[in-house]
This record gives structure tokens, sequence and C-alpha cells, in this order.
């Protein structure tokens, strides 16, 4: 006499019941969330350091507070302060080359009045040849950019130079325009009204872009770039 019973599955509906338990479970949250890279502007304005209490030490001056001679005046010597930059980017390059050459030649053989060789006539052993070269190239190139950008010091050095760095953007009617600066100029070259030549700028980058209709209409087509680069004409 049995007193207990037991219930088989086959195996394959046990399998599948144990698979469809698994993906039913709540998954961690971060297994299908990434982090969200941040776009980090190199051109950004750098803001002023925030300002530290200050030691009490006694003294009335601080250096840790930033720290300008007083024959500068107003002028930008510290993170954060605004320098504004002339842009006057002007250069010119111009080269041209030219080649000729020439050269001619003529042989002429009388052949035997008598002998085998009387069949050919005097036209018949005459040669005669000329070649001629020339070739001339010519390449000029321009450039001017004017303006004023005002940039923040990104950095200060000790041996007195700063990094500046910045951006301007300018929305019109038919486009957008981009002008992006960044280089080195020595305390010395910034002058009373804080403004410096871009002239002055060591390891200057400067960029000048714009889009939109105006834009596309002086770029060539996607498909016409695609040609140019494959032709071997």
């Amino acid at each position: 006499m049995r007193t207990s019973s037991s219930l088989r599955l086959p195996s394959g509906v046990l399998g599948l019941t144990l698979v469809m338990a698994v993906m039913a479970a709540p998954q961690p949250a971060h297994a299908h969330s990434k982090p969200k890279e941040v776009k980090v502007n190199e051109y950004a304005p750098t803001l002023p350091q925030p300002m530290v209490a200050p030691a009490a030490n006694g003294s009335i001056f601080q250096a840790s507070l930033g720290y300008a001679p007083l024959t500068s005046g107003a002028r930008a010597a510290m993170v954060g302060d605004l320098v504004t930059i002339i842009l006057t980017e002007s250069t010119q390059a111009q080269k041209t080359n030219s080649a000729s050459t020439d050269r001619s030649s003529t042989i002429g053989i009388t052949p035997p009045t008598t002998g085998a060789l009387s069949l050919f006539t005097a036209s018949d052993a005459s040669m005669g040849g000329s070649g001629t070269f020339k070739g001339q190239g010519a390449a000029e190139q321009s450039n001017q950019l004017t303006g004023a950008i005002t940039v923040t010091i990104a950095q200060v050095f000790p041996n007195g130079t700063f990094l500046l760095r910045g951006e301007k953007h300018l929305t019109l009617n038919r486009g957008d325009e981009v002008i992006q600066i960044s280089g080195m100029v020595r305390a010395a070259d910034i002058d009373s009204t804080n403004s410096v030549l871009s002239t002055r700028i060591a390891d200057a980058h400067i960029t000048y872009t714009g889009k939109g209709e105006i834009a596309r209409a002086s770029t060539q087509g996607w498909l016409g770039r695609f040609f140019s680069r494959v032709s071997p004409f």
C-alpha cells in the first residue's frame, strides 16, 4: 500500500520553466545603464578661482590671493581675467617656375651608286628628329583675418606667461559663425586696456568656421567629392 505519490515533469518542460524564471527575475539597475559621456568644451571660459580665507598670520599682504605689481595697474594677471585679442592675421605666398628645352638632330647617309646598295636613293637613307618641351607653373595664396575676440586666462605659468583660450559664436540670419583661439602670451605684451595683438601669441590656434545655407552653397557635394578623390584625371 502506497502512502505518498510524487509528480514528475518531463525534463524539457522543467528546463523551459527554469529559463523563464531566470528571465523574469529583476536585473540590477547598473546592468543596462551606461554612464553618459560628458563632452568637455575645450574653449569654454575659465572661471576665476574661488577666494580662500586669508591665513591668520597677522600679515596684510596675502600672496595666495593673487599677485600683480602696482605698476601694472588693472591689467589681467590671474586665472579667469579677461583679455581682448586683436586679430591682425595676414599671410601671402607666391611661387612661380618655368622650364623650356629644345632639341633637334638630323642624320643623312649617301648610299653608294654601284653594287648591291645602289638600289637605294639618297632620300631613302636620310634620318632626322626634333623635340621641344615647355612647362610653366604658378601658385599664389593670400589670407586675411581681422577683428577682435575677448578670451580668458586659463593658466598662469611661473615664467610670467599666460595661456589664453576662448571662443565666440555669432548667429546670423543665414547661418552660424564660430571663432576659436588659444595660445600663449607674455604678460608684458598685454597693454593697459588688457588687449594684445594676435601676432604676439605663441603656438596660436585660430579656427574660423561657419555652418548654414551659405556654407553649404560654397561646399562641394558629397558625390562630387567622392569622384574627385577616385578620379585618376
